[in-house]
């Protein structure tokens, strides 16, 4: 394992040395020695010509255990870098959920092309996965898990694990199948171990299975397996027969791609590993609420408009306007991140919802009474005026309780109409409150402009 930035830059130069030579066991012996984690960031470092030449000094097999650990916005780029046959090889070698994320970023004739070229055994699973739609359960499993028949005995439990634990993608689970592939219990690992050989397994599984449905989402089957800590979980149709396991290392990629998901949301960018490969993708999911909060800027423009007159008599309330609507937006987006996480992590339910308004309207009121008080002074001594002071004060005391409960408030109603409430976005959150805390300052400078004209 190459520890820190320097081995590693000293790996990557011996290597591509190595590679300028053409020297194929010292390669070998060097790199394959490597983690796999470090192997794939090696690929990545090298240029096209070096990495053609790392394709043609490793088997299609040991390519396919770098490949998995190769983000997947640089897969297809390297895998149009390899000959055809090689790279249907390699797919084929690859845990089957893994072939799957590679195969659903291609085109269906693409797709077609390297289905062909595979064994039909490794096509045929993978053919199974692409049906299942995007982002549920079945499109997150793997076939590669190790069952054994009800019946059997523990010593033929064992022997069938020495011979399918190659080839499975995690052994620390043991299923029990019975007729008609229904899953009837679990074996750890360790329980088999200690059990008498002469036992059935029906006699040591446990009966008290957590299972997810083929078609559940697969945010929600992240959230089982993190409460539940489990390493892997399986993966059952309508019928309760077991189709395959989603594995922890898949729950980390979910955790991960929601987790990217919300933020782009959050600051209405869409999705951002689209965007990260297409200016034109991207543009066309940011323009929608581009258009929305331009139109909602227009209408702030237009509130001031009302407000002409108040501003022709006192010019000064003109400078505190950005400060009064920034403060606004900001309080805002605060409050809307803590309501998203809490809906994000479930733990916002109808009590919950209560709860977390009264508290984000108690942050609200100390928020605003400590901005309050001290823009208040500030302004009483930098303008001399009190009256100013107090306008400016009062009006971001009640700017960010309002801002606050509408960051709160705006995401848990999205939630209750069943809309994704990561969508309400920070730039809506912060132009909807630009709209409130104009309407706040300039309402409040009406009551006070007997004391603010000279």
């Amino acid at each position: 394992m190459l520890e820190d930035k320097g081995e590693f830059e000293r790996a990557l130069h011996q290597l591509e040395n190595i590679l300028s030579k053409g020297e194929i066991d010292a390669f070998r012996t060097m790199f394959l020695d490597l983690h796999g984690f470090d192997r794939a960031q090696i690929i990545v470092q090298l240029d096209m010509e070096k990495r053609i030449q790392v394709y043609e000094f490793l088997s299609p097999e040991e390519m396919a255990d770098i490949f998995e650990n190769i983000e997947r916005d640089n897969q297809q780029t390297y895998l149009a870098e390899m000959h055809p046959l090689y790279a249907s090889t390699m797919l084929s070698k690859m845990y089957t959920d893994d072939a799957v994320d590679v195969l659903s970023d291609m085109k269906p004739s693409e797709v077609a092309g390297y289905l062909n070229m595979m064994p039909e055994e490794a096509s045929s699973d993978i053919k199974e996965l692409l049906h299942y739609e995007e982002k549920t359960a079945g499109s997150l499993m793997t076939k590669e898990f190790i069952a054994v028949r009800s019946g059997q005995t523990v010593q033929e439990a064992m022997a069938l694990l020495k011979q399918q634990a190659p080839e499975a993608e995690t052994i620390y689970y043991v299923y029990v199948i019975g007729p008609m592939q229904k899953l009837l219990g679990v074996l750890s690992l360790r329980t088999l171990i200690v059990a008498s050989e002469e036992k059935l397994v029906d006699d040591i599984l446990n009966e008290r299975v957590l299972t997810v449905k083929v078609w559940e989402d697969q945010e929600e089957v992240a959230q089982r397996v993190k409460d539940y800590d489990l390493l892997a979980v399986p993966v059952v149709d309508v019928h309760d027969r077991m189709l395959g396991i989603i594995t922890v290392d898949d729950i980390v990629d979910v955790i991960d791609e929601e987790a990217s998901d919300d933020y782009s949301k959050l600051a209405a960018a869409g999705d951002a590993r689209m965007a990260e490969r297409h200016a034109w993708e991207s543009a066309k999911k940011r323009l929608p609420w581009l258009i929305i909060l331009l139109f909602l800027g227009m209408m702030t423009a237009t509130l001031i408009q009302q407000f002409e007159s108040t501003l022709e008599q006192v010019a000064i309330l003109a400078i505190f306007i950005p400060m009064i609507a920034g403060m606004a937006g900001n309080t805002g987006t605060q409050a809307l991140a803590v309501a998203v996480r809490k809906i994000a992590t479930k733990e916002a339910n109808e009590e919950n919802h209560w709860r977390l308004i009264l508290r984000e309207a108690g942050t609200g009121v100390i928020t605003g009474a400590v901005c309050g008080t001290l823009i208040t002074c500030l302004i009483a001594f930098w303008q001399n005026s009190l009256a100013l002071g107090l306008l400016v004060g009062i009006s971001i005391f009640f700017t960010l309780i309002v801002a606050t409960l509408a960051g709160a408030l705006v995401p848990l109603l999205m939630h209750r109409l069943r809309v994704d409430p990561a969508v309400a976005s920070g730039p809506f959150i912060t132009t909807i409150n630009d709209l409130i805390s104009i309407l706040i300052y300039f309402s409040a400078a009406r009551l006070f402009l007997t004391f603010l004209l000279p």
